[in-house]
């Protein structure tokens, strides 16, 4: 399997037009922060509730509610046509319009109560400890971020995907696959495939879950394009992350970076207090600034994140490559995700610094190509 010239023409322009919707996107979620701090619209809204209730949790819940619902609704239509219509008009897409808006109701539901579970712990540390209640919310969210990654593969994704364990007529393969695991020493629940075809023509495959939740799950799309010693060096590539211990190293690295966001912006809702009146660093006005810094923060840590993250990637892939010793299938593999999933394979290096989380296509197919497999 080689890259497809046609459909590599269509990946490059179906990935211009996603980074245009980027671009949109930061546009309007900046200039959205920007009014509320220039016209007020926290205070205001802050007094409003509290006309209502001046329970602490209530207001929490109502500033956050209202603020990130009317934030909803003025980048739906972007939504909609961004991972609907887009998807839909490059051939990317099985999903039924009433099956996208499910998903966007169950994503607002599961996605409004953590979030809103979070803020709330985070403003309840914002009252008991002032000074120093960014360590103990990093503590918080480290730990929170570890337990949602234990239930997710059993509560949340199940909402979105159907899972079955793999039956008799793949044996081969599932003996193949819980081999590589148990020589990794990454014990597994078992092998599962999900529905990705009701919504998706792409290919995907993972290791989720941890502990007693940890499974390999393989999309059918993969397990119907694929073969049998391609998907076998995917996993290979996931079973990487954890021999080279990428989890924990990822979540130090996380815990870190979040950390110094929520310094910073405890600095920030500190000036606040004084240039803006609000009432202390624990008033849901504050909130607006807390939103800001840490929007403003994560857009200048993306590309040392996404430099990180294809360091670590590079790592798994050369991982494949070694464990298995099948350069050619692993090529193949790379080529044939690049084919179906519409993934430009020859990004612009400035790109690919700032956006990707893992090396283009192209590196990597060089990289599978290259190695020797006695190394």
């Amino acid at each position: 399997m080689t890259l497809d010239h046609d459909r590599q023409e269509l990946a490059r322009e179906y990935a211009h037009i996603r980074h245009r919707l980027l671009i949109i996107d930061l546009v309007i979620g900046g200039a959205y922060l920007l009014s509320w701090l220039v016209f007020d619209w926290s205070l205001k809204l802050s007094t409003s509730l509290q006309k209502i209730s001046t329970d602490e949790w209530f207001l929490v819940a109502g500033f956050a509610a209202f603020f990130g619902g009317v934030y909803y609704l003025i980048t739906l239509p972007l939504s909609l046509y961004e991972s609907y219509f887009l998807p839909h008009r490059f051939q990317l897409s099985n999903q039924s319009l009433k099956s996208w808006i499910g998903d966007q109701v169950k994503g607002l539901v599961i996605g409004g109560t953590i979030g809103l579970i979070i803020l709330e712990i985070i403003y309840a540390l914002l009252r008991a400890a002032p000074d120093t209640w960014w360590l103990w919310a990093g503590g918080f969210l480290l730990i929170f971020n570890v337990i949602i990654a234990n239930i997710a593969p059993i509560l949340i994704f199940p909402l979105f995907f159907k899972f079955i364990p793999l039956g008799e007529d793949h044996a081969d393969l599932i003996e193949r696959l819980t081999t590589l695991a148990e020589n990794a020493g990454a014990h597994v629940q078992g092998v599962y495939k999900f529905d990705m075809s009701r919504r998706t023509k792409a290919a995907n495959a993972a290791l989720t879950g941890l502990g007693n939740t940890r499974r390999i799950i393989l999309g059918d799309t993969l397990l119907n394009e694929f073969n049998i010693d391609e998907i076998e060096t995917v996993l290979a590539h996931e079973l990487g992350h954890h021999v080279n211990r990428d989890i924990p190293i990822g979540i130090f690295v996380e815990a870190t970076i979040t950390l110094v966001g929520l310094y910073l912006a405890s600095l920030t809702m500190q000036w606040g207090v004084t240039v803006f009146e609000f009432s202390s660093i624990a008033d849901v006005a504050s909130m607006l600034l807390f939103g800001l810094v840490l929007a403003f923060y994560g857009l200048l840590t993306m590309p040392v994140i996404n430099s990180f993250s294809r360091w670590r990637e590079r790592k798994a892939d050369e991982y494949a490559v070694l464990i298995t010793g099948k350069n050619e299938a692993f090529a193949s593999a790379l080529a044939r995700l690049a084919n179906q999933n519409l993934a430009d394979a020859n990004p612009e290096p400035w790109i690919e610094y700032l956006l990707y989380s893992h090396p283009s296509i192209n590196r990597r197919i060089k990289m599978a190509l290259s190695a020797s497999s006695e190394s």
